[in-house]
């Protein structure tokens, strides 16, 4: 992490809770205005991703472990 990124953090770990929402509101809006295809996903992209964290959550994951990485 840089410098800024510390900082930034450092100062958003600063504000009490409300501001800390209209602190992340508002980064969001200036990343979409950077680039405004940054969340958008296909339908289909999006049923994997969904399905995908669903998994997760229900602990329905891979360990490294378990994988052959040869």
């Amino acid at each position: 992490m840089n410098a800024n990124e510390q900082e930034m953090l450092r100062l958003y770990n600063f504000l009490p809770d409300v501001d800390k929402d209209f602190a992340l509101t508002f980064m969001r809006k200036l990343v979409l205005a950077w680039d405004p295809d940054f969340t958008k996903l296909t339908p289909m992209e999006r049923a994997e991703l969904d399905s995908a964290r669903e998994d997760f959550r229900n602990g329905n994951a891979v360990s490294h472990e378990d994988i052959d990485w040869n």
